[in-house]
């Protein structure tokens, strides 16, 4: 990318406060998930409960206001501008950039949740957000399938990529229509100069520390699922301390990799792990329910939309309970720590479109795939349930990071389509920990693109230490937990960059002909 207009910026690659303040604060996070153990435990679970209680409005408030926004930048004339001028050209053929796209959406979480979150919302579904709000189906009857898969498209589709899509979006204007660095720093100082110098440094470092937290929580959830894996194909036992030995061994390959310099190898794997995610969702969609998918995957999306703006606004209101903040609140919580990360990456290959062909492509593109995704093994699953041997409930609500396992076991050549995802998510691992110290360590230079060998090598270590902290300290809680604390001060920033770049684009609106 370094052809790229953008990125020139200061000469400088070393932000000490925000490095310092970043490492401090994780290593601060880290010490204490080890040194107190079962203080750490109880402690994440009382914030997280705090914290959602207590806002998670406003993050549905927020992932709502970035969709709306997002789509008006598409619809309106603004969509006519062009990210680089008027004369920019695409680096990247359309289908590369799709394919670059889906490689973004895809990640850890779909092969840990894909089965085990439908699977879940059809056994414990929330008391209040049925099709019928009025009337909660009984347990186990179709609707509650039905539902399962609404809910499961609500937390995986189009506000997540509107996230995405508002901060790469941002990213990218700065870096190509004003020849800045492509940094949060970089666009807040663009759209508001009177923000203080003091003040980018704290957001810098609260990206950094989200996304370290976003891409630790990943990678605890990716462990746990090798771990179920090789309990069920070797007998490894299933715990903290195996799981943290399981981030360190695979961080260091990770390490490694970032050491070595291997931008071909990390390329190579990364469309290897893609190759066989695909090979791995194809065999599920042949040896499963075919034509049930298929019908599945239409009315699917028909009650997705259909259900659109109710299940968008629900924040379970009028009934006790906090189903919703272990689910609604984390993920949107968790899509925002990731947003540094995947927002950058988006940036970086979307030179010369336009912001209409940006936007669409960020939200519609990736949206479908992974509304493919969870069709083809999340309703296999449910079929399962409601015209199969069944037990798959009982599975998933012992262990999640077995729920996978516990599907393919009903299928034919269950050790190796076992073994084939375990591979999968390992190199997912690799591949996530490696490009999340190239973002961070971008971050904390200041947004230069190509970031030192030291600084890379010391974030990658920090996202396994604190990825085997919290596993050792709370396990998936303390994921969950460490990904809402820090997602929730940067929506304040989103919001920010959605005030800005509506100023800035609005104008260089091209005038009609």
């Amino acid at each position: 990318m370094a052809s790229q207009p953008g990125g020139s910026g200061s000469s400088d690659t070393f932000k000490p406060t925000v490095f310092f303040g970043a490492t401090g604060l994780i290593g601060v996070l880290i010490l204490f998930a080890v040194l107190n153990a079962g203080a750490a435990g109880a402690g994440f679970g009382a914030v997280q409960s705090y914290v959602t209680h207590s806002f998670g409005w406003f993050l549905v408030l927020t992932v709502n206001i970035l969709l709306v926004a997002a789509v008006w930048l598409a619809v309106s004339r603004t969509g006519d501008v062009r990210l680089g001028g008027k004369g920019a050209k695409p680096h990247y053929g359309m289908l590369t950039w799709f394919s670059m796209l889906f490689s973004a959406g895809m990640g850890i979480g779909l092969l840990f949740y894909g089965v085990a979150e439908p699977v879940m919302h059809f056994s414990n579904p929330p008391m209040s957000a049925f099709s019928n709000p009025d009337a909660a189906l009984p347990r186990g009857l179709a609707g509650n399938a039905q539902h399962a898969m609404g809910l499961t498209f609500l937390h995986w589709g189009l506000h997540a990529w509107a996230i995405y899509a508002i901060i790469g979006l941002s990213l990218a204007y700065i870096a190509y229509n004003r020849n800045l660095t492509l940094s949060i720093g970089s666009f807040l100082q663009e759209a508001f100069p009177r923000v203080p110098g003091w003040l980018v440094d704290v957001i810098d470092v609260l990206a950094i520390t989200a996304t370290v937290c976003g891409v630790a929580a990943s990678l605890g959830f990716g462990s746990a699922q090798i771990n179920a894996g090789l309990n069920l194909l070797v007998g490894l036992p299933e715990g903290g301390m195996v799981q943290a030995i399981l981030i360190a061994v695979i961080t260091g390959l990770a390490t490694l990799s970032v050491a070595l310099g291997l931008d071909k190898g990390i390329r190579r794997l990364s469309e290897m792990n893609m190759s066989l995610a695909v090979l791995l969702a194809a065999f599920v969609f042949i040896a499963g329910p075919t034509v049930f998918l298929l019908d599945a995957f239409v009315q699917n999306i028909g009650y997705y939309f259909q259900r659109f703006i109710y299940l968008s606004t629900w924040t379970e209101t009028y009934t006790p309970g906090d189903w919703q903040s272990g689910w609604t609140i984390f993920y949107y919580a968790w899509w925002i720590s990731w947003s540094p990360f995947v927002g950058i990456f988006i940036a970086r290959i979307s030179y010369g479109r336009t912001i209409r062909e940006f936007v669409s492509g960020v939200l519609l593109v990736p949206t479908l795939f992974t509304f493919l995704w969870m069709t083809i093994f999340g309703d296999s699953a449910l079929h399962i349930e409601l015209f199969g041997a069944g037990g798959l409930s009982a599975a998933v609500n012992q262990s999640m990071p077995d729920a996978l396992f516990a599907f393919l076991s009903h299928y034919p050549l269950a050790k190796i389509a076992s073994g084939m995802a375990i591979v999968i998510v390992a190199t997912f691992f690799v591949t996530s920990a490696d490009s999340g110290a190239l973002v961070t360590a971008m971050i904390a230079s200041g947004g230069q693109q190509h970031a030192g060998f030291v600084p890379r090598v010391t974030w990658a270590i920090a996202i396994g230490l604190l990825a085997g902290a919290l596993i050792w300290s709370g396990g998936t809680d303390a994921l969950q937990t460490a990904a809402i604390v820090t997602g929730m001060p940067f929506a304040l920033v989103l919001l920010a960059m959605v005030a800005g770049l509506l100023r800035m684009v609005r104008r260089e609106i091209p005038p009609l002909d």
